[in-house]
């Protein structure tokens, strides 16, 4: 605590003046950490003295900052850049040039007192390994954690995270479990699926019985776990590459949820041959065909693949007529025909921008077959075979 005071002074950060009158004070409080590695092992104990609410003034000089995320920071020299992320007190920064970040480095430790932790293998609980064929992305030591932590470490595993032959309801005739542990499950899962997105579906599903979990849902819960078991040394491949192209893949479930018959949502989007971003959600309202449940499904991707047009510009990447592929024929139709029929009127306007980004060629939807759509994996249990297959194609393979 008294280190972070003296750097305070040091910096000549702050000055003592009087109390404004009729202003109200923003109050502080000391964060205390500690920073370990990815084995587990404490290398540095910090206090942090931080305030509960802040202004950050533009002008940092020779970056451009982020349009999209403000805590990006682009410097350009020539023909090479450097990149640099902050998050909270912790910076990443990357260049097409290694004397640039040599250069970063020296400039910001002359500046500040800070720690270089060399090249990132550790982040927020993500376990990087950089190699010459691109870049693993795991959280093998976190899942290790959960295991230990839930009393799952033995018996045996699965093939998938769920089982194609059973159905989740919500069970109001089955016995009820302790809602805080479920809860600290399935907290604790959401935070995995940043790098194990093989398990999205099923933690999404048996998410929605949070307020009420059964014996039976539990069971559910488990069984993700005992899929982890087999699969620790697991996470996503980012092969190194020049090819940027941006692409999304859209997929529903029509009426799959047995309670209310709502269909349930599922995308990912590839930016080359790299997964960037996934989801799987149930929809707000009950479709009334499996091109309705289709169409917004491509419409909660198309929105997804705009904002990351607009971030991709701070990278000076850009991109049009960015294809969705769909594998229902008549979501592509009602999508490319600007005409709006009887059929048609009761879906939601919000909705319908898709077919305003179709016809300004700001996405293009394209069929796919059945049996390459990978968002498949995103919006119902699979059998083994097609489950590797989709996770496989998704960049999520066994790490050494």
């Amino acid at each position: 605590m008294q280190e972070e005071l003296n750097q305070f002074e040091r910096n000549k950060v702050w000055e003592l003046v009087q109390r404004p009158i009729h202003q109200n004070v923003i109050g502080t409080k000391w964060v205390f950490i500690n920073k370990m590695n990815e084995e587990g092992s404490v290398v540095r104990n910090k206090a942090r003295l931080v305030a509960k609410g802040y202004c950050q003034e533009e002008g940092i000089s020779g970056f451009t900052r982020g349009k999209v995320d403000t805590t990006l920071f682009v410097f350009e020299k020539g023909q090479d850049c450097l990149l640099v992320q902050i998050y909270v007190d912790d910076i990443i920064f990357g260049a097409t040039n290694e004397s640039l970040c040599k250069k970063f480095s020296k400039l910001m430790q002359g500046e500040f007192e800070m720690s270089m932790m060399g090249e990132l293998n550790f982040f927020l609980g993500l376990q990087i390994k950089q190699c010459q064929e691109g870049i693993y992305i795991s959280q093998s030591k976190y899942t290790k954690e959960l295991l230990k932590k839930f009393g799952i470490e033995e018996g045996r595993t699965v093939s998938t995270p769920m089982a194609t032959n059973v159905k989740i309801d919500k069970d109001e005739k089955g016995k009820s479990v302790d809602e805080s542990k479920y809860r600290g499950m399935i907290g604790s899962l959401l935070y995995l699926t940043a790098s194990r997105p093989d398990i999205l579906h099923a933690v999404c599903l048996c998410a929605r019985f949070q307020s009420n979990p059964k014996e039976s849902h539990l069971s559910a819960v488990k069984r993700i776990f005992r899929y982890l078991k087999g699969t620790i040394q697991y996470g996503l491949f980012y092969p190194k590459n020049e090819n940027f192209s941006l692409k999304g893949y859209s997929d529903s479930d029509y009426a799959g949820n047995i309670d209310d018959r709502k269909s349930t949502s599922g995308s990912c989007q590839f930016l080359g041959d790299c997964l960037v971003s996934w989801f799987s959600k149930k929809q707000n309202c009950v479709s009334l065909s499996t091109a309705e449940a289709e169409y917004i499904s491509a419409a909660f991707c198309c929105t997804q693949l705009l904002w990351m047009k607009q971030t991709l510009a701070d990278y000076k990447c850009s991109f049009e007529n960015v294809p969705i592929f769909c594998d229902n024929i008549s979501a592509i139709n009602i999508a490319q025909n600007p005409v709006h029929h009887n059929r048609t009127k009761h879906i939601k306007i919000r909705h319908h921008f898709l077919r305003d980004c179709v016809s300004k060629r700001k996405i293009e939807i394209s069929f796919v077959p059945s049996q390459d759509q990978l968002a498949d994996i995103f919006t119902k249990p699979l059998s083994s075979e097609i489950f590797a297959s989709i996770r496989a194609r998704l960049g999520i393979m066994h790490i050494e």
